[in-house]
């Protein structure tokens, strides 16, 4: 999209992306200097931390019209969907060795496949319903409304579950193919 401003919201996704991976650095920073106050930034960054697969979702802006070749646009998305991705698995590597000390393998790595079928529901309510992760602050009483619809007649909602089932599972094969030397073998685990 040469010449116009049809990706420019690229920009914006991203920047939002790191904002879970500035959150973990802060509170590393802090649990390092034994404050207890890391705590507090937790829930931040797991509100915002969908947005960093969000970019994934924006392959469906991909078009055969515009000045650009689609290849050229499909790169491009690509190359900021990675590098958003990218950033949201550094912080979940940073919120992994805060909580370290307090949650032992396997809960740890069965909490962090939750967390990404979880981000995955969020890009979901990010994707297709169009809230943001401040939008718990700003409109909590309609986001409670469509989330319980969503928790209590979840045959009504096939899409919301079937996205978040297959976005999940692509998050946990990205994530654990590429983190699967740090995670200690069964036969380790169970070693006196």
């Amino acid at each position: 999209m040469t010449d116009s401003n049809g990706l420019l919201f690229l920009n914006w996704n991203l920047l939002l992306a790191f904002v879970p991976y500035l959150l973990s650095q802060i509170m590393l920073r802090l649990q390092y200097s034994g404050q207890s106050s890391r705590w507090v930034l937790l829930p931040f960054w797991l509100l915002f931390f969908p947005n960093a697969p969000y970019i994934l979702t924006d392959l469906f802006h991909l078009r055969t019209t515009g000045a650009a070749p689609m290849w050229f646009d499909l790169l491009l998305i690509l190359g900021f969907a990675w590098t958003g991705l990218f950033a949201g698995f550094m912080s979940l590597d940073d919120i992994r060795h805060f909580c370290g000390n307090r949650i032992r393998w396997p809960l740890t790595n069965i909490a962090i496949s939750l967390l990404l079928f979880l981000a995955a529901f969020g890009v979901y309510l990010g994707r297709f319903l169009r809230w943001n992760s401040w939008d718990v602050l700003h409109q909590p009483t309609a986001m409670l409304v469509e989330l319980s619809d969503r928790l209590i007649h979840p045959g009504d909602h096939p899409r919301t579950w079937g996205f978040t089932l297959g976005l999940g599972l692509l998050l946990n094969l990205i994530y654990w193919s590429i983190n699967h030397k740090r995670t200690p073998s069964l036969t380790s685990a169970i070693k006196p």
